[in-house]
């Protein structure tokens, strides 16, 4: 945890105005400086930033805070690593507390990592640009792919020596552990030696969001039948490969601005497309796309675009995947560019404005797409017609949306040229079935597995109203609801099941029939229950983005905040780096508090009552029946208490 008299300095060296012309051109207005908002499309400038206040606000968009706001908004990031950011900036010594031995290791372990994997991208640059033969073998395959030297040095791109361990040998000699150069994916140790894993390989760096080297894509050059084209790091603490997709970390201020994303499949379509001026573009690296990269998209924006080449074969193989964004409530466009390109050679054939405009003209909505495409296939075969049918049913069942699948329908039925009432009925067992399920999960969803109480609320919560604690569980619900806070396994024989954050929260209220009673509040958390119980997710932008503004105003301060422990926390003394690494601890123990609360002031109520009914000589029996609720809610109040100590998970 950064400590906090360095908070301070960061915030007070600061200064709002240098930080924001970092990233937006500012004119001087008055005692004021106003530009164009960074946050969404305006030809008209209403970004204003006021140095006497220290803050930037936008009367367009409503975005607004401090300098370490603008940062988390703009690069998004943590709070903890915006202030790092900002105390490079300014050159401001970063101190941070002690840790204890468990944090420390594991803290360690991901700086080390971090740290190789900068060595290692360095390095790869200095051969490419400074070695004899990486000039003349890897920044020649560059030049030869038409990649001018701007973008190769702004991807960072680079060269690994044909040699055995050139590069462990050198990351040795500057004094690098060979435990972690190996745990980064960078050298294979096993009973033969030492190897340089991307040996003889061009090199393309993997950037997480925040901008850090966290793995590498290597794409060999000479003929090799036995050895793989592309070679990616292996799995680490720091590189998750199902939830990164490349050039992320350079296409998220032009999605967020454009609202849309271009999805392709390779590195060098990326760079490619860059290069020809369209940034909002990512690439899932050669394969099938994960849920976790879908709700990476998401956090930006929830219109994608994905580009096909003209391989039949590769395409269908990549239909069956793509049904998961529809589940997960994206719109989905298709474009199939013309036979023998793909988005690298057809980015370089074309003009910024020339790409643009086919995409736009060319790009057909997703089940358009797929139902035409299986459709050719059909023909005049009735049997093929029918199960391919299904097939588009199945897929148009995934979306969330009944009126949207409606439409989809009527398409459906018209490129087939079957007759609607069928393809109707069919579509509505699908549907029923689909809502069984979701009634199912929403039971699920009730069921506690982690609280071993069993007694409910329900006699005891009316009336009562927690509002900080009820803003405390909005807010984090709009932090981390899709973070898994644990893995659950009923059975041996099941498989495990991923809990999210918002499915233990959903499932905590519930369990003991408490209800929100801020309205606002309440509205967020059914708009969870509703989209988790459906098998969606849902991201922080449909909030902030809110059709009713108190809904919009509060994600936007809630997310926007800076980081701080909750009052919660503070009162036992405890001390967190960063709230995602204790989501463990932190989500039941808010959780926890809340149900305190609602029984502290229920406790208050009936000890009030019963002084009253002691002043006023009240009977036995009505003295006992309010000494045994208030013993009934003690029970469950001690029964918290004691909870408070051990909630975790493996």
């Amino acid at each position: 945890m950064i400590d906090h008299s360095t908070i301070q300095r960061i915030i007070d060296t600061a200064e709002i105005t240098e930080v924001v012309q970092d990233f937006v051109n500012l004119k001087k207005r008055g005692v004021n400086y106003l530009g164009l908002c960074p946050f969404h499309n305006e030809k008209t400038p209403s970004f204003t930033v006021s140095p006497s206040k220290g803050i930037y606000k936008c009367f367009g968009c409503g975005k607004g805070g401090n300098a370490v706001n603008f940062i988390m908004e703009h690069e998004h990031l943590s709070y903890p690593e915006s202030l790092k950011y900002l105390a490079k900036k300014y050159n401001i010594e970063v101190v941070e507390k002690e840790l204890t031995a468990e944090e420390i290791q594991q803290q360690n372990e991901r700086d080390s990592l971090l740290i190789v994997t900068k060595f290692a991208n360095s390095y790869f640059q200095e051969k490419l640009h400074k070695n004899t033969d990486g000039r003349a073998i890897g920044l020649s395959y560059f030049k030869e792919r038409g990649f001018r030297e701007e973008i190769i040095e702004k991807f960072e791109l680079g060269y690994s020596l044909d040699v055995k361990d050139a590069f462990t040998i050198a990351a040795k000699e500057a004094g690098y552990k060979i435990d972690f150069i190996e745990k980064a994916g960078l050298t294979i140790v096993n009973e033969n030696g030492k190897f340089d894993r991307f040996r003889g390989r061009v090199i393309f760096p993997i950037h997480g969001l925040s901008g850090n080297v966290i793995g590498f894509g290597g794409r060999i050059l000479k003929k090799d039948a036995k050895a793989a084209k592309y070679l990616n790091s292996p799995e680490s603490d720091i590189y998750h490969k199902s939830r990164v997709l490349y050039g992320m970390f350079f296409a998220k201020k032009s999605i967020t601005q454009l609202d849309k994303c271009y999805l392709v499949e390779g590195y060098t379509d990326v760079i490619s497309m860059h290069q020809s001026g369209i940034e909002n573009v990512v690439a899932s690296s050669g394969t099938s796309l994960t849920v976790e990269q879908i709700r990476l998209i998401k956090r930006f924006t929830p219109n994608v675009t994905i580009i096909y080449d003209g391989d039949a074969a590769g395409i269908k193989a990549s239909l069956r995947g793509i049904d998961l964004v529809l589940e997960q409530g994206l719109n989905v466009r298709v474009l199939l560019l013309p036979e023998g390109e793909d988005p690298d050679s057809f980015a370089k054939s074309k003009s910024s404005g020339e790409l643009i405009e086919f995409i736009e003209q060319n790009e057909e909505d997703f089940i358009t797409f797929k139902t035409r495409l299986l459709a050719n296939e059909a023909k005049n075969d009735p049997v093929k017609k029918e199960n391919l049918v299904r097939e588009i049913l199945a897929t148009i069942n995934n979306i969330p949306s009944d009126t949207l699948a409606a439409q989809y329908l009527k398409v459906c039925s018209e490129i087939f040229n079957v007759d609607e009432k069928p393809i109707y009925s069919e579509f509505g067992k699908l549907r029923r079935q689909r809502k069984k399920k979701i009634e199912e999960r929403k039971k699920r969803l009730v069921i506690d597995k982690n609280i071993s109480h069993e007694s409910s609320f329900s006699s005891f919560i009316e009336g009562y109203y927690a509002e900080s604690q009820e803003k405390e569980i909005v807010r984090l619900l709009l932090h981390y609801s899709d973070n898994t806070l644990y893995t659950d396994q009923e059975d041996k024989y099941d498989e495990p099941r991923n809990v999210s954050v918002a499915e233990y929260i959903i499932s905590e209220v519930l369990h003991d029939d408490l209800e929100f009673k801020n309205l606002i509040y309440k509205q967020i958390f059914q708009e969870y229950f509703d989209a988790i119980s459906s098998g969606i997710s849902i991201s922080n932008k449909h909030f902030t983005s809110h059709s009713e503004p108190k809904i919009s105003e509060l994600a936007a301060s809630l997310l926007s905040s800076p980081y701080k422990i909750s009052d919660i926390f503070k009162k036992g003394g405890l001390h967190i780096e960063t709230e995602e690494m204790k989501l463990k601890r932190i989500v039941p123990e808010t959780i926890i508090a809340y149900k305190r609360k609602i029984l502290e002031m229920a406790i208050e109520e009936v000890n009030g009552k019963l002084k009253l009914a002691q002043e006023k000589d009240a009977s036995l029996d009505e003295i006992y029946q309010i000494q045994s609720e208030s013993k009934k809610i003690n029970t469950i109040l001690n029964t918290i208490s004691r909870e408070r100590g051990w909630v975790k998970f493996k």
